[in-house]
């Protein structure tokens, strides 16, 4: 299947044009009060370019320039720079990014956030919450809290990540983690696995507790179906936890930790998968150093970031049809760490 070409935005009109993207939202909105001045030829040419490419302006941003500051604040609970190409947070700041730039909105990023007991804070004395005319909030766990109170104050806001209710239901674009994790589960027991074992990150967050409950879900049929929780730099003891235990797959919510347990496997002499399967449920959340290709699945980053602008514009203008709680599907990612199981291998 072929992929649809790009849609031109205004940034792509003011290139061709040879002006700011400022002045080509000035001609499109049709702007000749006494404040604001462009030449002739210069309107003419952007009118010109405009007329060329077929441009058409996306109704989100004709509805948002006749009534609001078309300014989008984006808070995240974690540090969102330096976002290299590896970083975790940069997927989501490119679709957040390119989304907001074709509806002709500004992104306002808020850094001032006091940290309290080890955590920014949305709230606090000097708050500059209403210069944006909504929010996206990015973050492994956002706070409750917060999230009653932007639900109490009305203030339009969307979540990256699914959340529970807070103070009422949350809008948010999340991963359809439970069911991915639940599609790794249905392979593993199809190549013969029978006893699995989930290592957790022990965070009660939204995201680790729908990657829980989607290998509960699936592994009802595994002869021995487990849980714990992996100990930072304890890596070689958990392997010998899950040897003992006579585990053939090992799910690993966190990608440095499956990392780490690969390399203590092999230095006991054991080979990935034919002694020990690793199955990894995300993206790395740090650029983490190996060469290994796991088997597991990847989060749509970039199209969260994308709908999640998308469903802000329509809370801000209130043409959203209802609560927005949108879940997208993970890609599954074949790799090599998956194998199966040796029948004659007594692991018990």
């Amino acid at each position: 299947m072929s992929t649809p070409p790009r849609r031109v935005t205004q940034r792509d009109i003011a290139r061709m044009a040879g002006v700011s993207q400022a002045t080509v939202s000035l001609v499109l909105n049709n702007r000749t009060d006494a404040d604001v001045r462009i030449a002739p030829e210069t309107r003419d040419r952007v009118l010109r370019v405009i007329a060329e490419t077929g441009y058409a302006a996306d109704p989100v941003a004709r509805r948002l320039a006749s009534r609001f500051n078309r300014i989008i604040g984006v808070f995240t609970y974690e540090p969102a720079f330096p976002s290299g190409s590896r970083d975790f947070f940069h997927p989501f700041l490119l679709g957040i990014e390119e989304y907001a730039e074709s509806v002709g909105c500004d992104l306002l990023l808020f850094t001032s956030a006091p940290v309290v007991d080890g955590r920014r804070r949305i709230f606090h004395q000097d708050n500059r919450l209403r210069l944006a005319d909504g929010c996206i909030l990015l973050g492994r766990e956002i706070d409750g809290g917060e999230l009653h109170r932007l639900n109490r104050d009305g203030y339009p806001y969307v979540a990256v990540g699914r959340r529970d209710d807070a103070g009422g239901p949350v809008p948010y674009v999340g991963a359809d983690y439970a069911s991915a994790v639940a599609r790794l589960v249905e392979e593993a027991l199809r190549r013969g696995h029978r006893r699995l074992t989930y290592v957790s990150m022990g965070t009660t967050a939204e995201s680790s507790e729908d990657r829980r409950r989607g290998f509960r879900a699936a592994a009802t049929t595994a002869e021995a179906a487990g849980e714990m929780s992996a100990l930072a730099g304890d890596a070689d003891t958990t392997v010998d936890t899950l040897l003992a235990d006579g585990t053939t797959v090992v799910f690993v919510e966190d990608f440095g930790a499956a990392v780490a347990l690969e390399s203590a496997a092999r230095r006991r002499g054991l080979t990935v998968p034919g002694d020990l399967s690793i199955v990894t449920l995300g993206d790395p959340t740090v650029p983490v150093p190996t060469d290994i290709a796991f088997t597991g699945f990847r989060i749509p980053r970039e199209e969260m970031g994308r709908q999640s602008v998308e469903v802000l514009t329509g809370v801000i203008d209130g043409s959203a049809a209802g609560l927005q709680q949108r879940l997208l599907a993970c890609e599954l990612v074949e790799g090599i760490t998956l194998g199966t199981p040796d029948p004659a291998v007594d692991r018990r």
